[in-house]
């Protein structure tokens, strides 16, 4: 697991994006995070439920997902060197990826209002 506090400072004080780099299509959506154009954090979303052709995840870290997300938050998670937010579900919408990152922006301290996404139609 990956704590929000060490994420960079930077995440929560002005504005911020997340963009996806390829759409929303699956359960892995790369992604990056960014402020200035030196402030740039890969970060990905991660939709737990998708167990075929295998699960993503090992049961009890899946359960801690759908724990936090019932309690208004989000599960980090390192994968593959790279801050990832693990959600319930097995693929992502729009409207749940704005749910997501108003979480990810209140994990750090940041105003969700000051947050923006920008995804990609590939």
């Amino acid at each position: 697991m990956l704590d929000p506090f060490d994420l960079p400072d930077w995440l929560g004080e002005g504005s911020i994006a997340w963009a996806s780099e390829a759409g929303l299509s699956g359960h892995l959506v790369a992604g990056c995070l960014s402020g200035t154009p030196e402030q740039v954090l890969p970060c990905d979303l991660l939709a737990v439920d998708q167990a075929y052709p295998a699960p993503v995840l090992d049961e009890a870290l899946r359960t801690q997902v759908h724990q936090a997300w019932q309690h208004g938050q989000v599960l980090l998670v390192s994968r593959d060197a790279r801050a990832t937010v693990a959600t319930p579900g097995s693929a992502y919408s729009a409207d749940l990826v704005l749910e997501t990152f108003s979480r990810v922006a209140r994990a750090v301290g940041a105003d969700p209002a000051r947050w923006s996404v920008r995804l990609a139609l590939r």
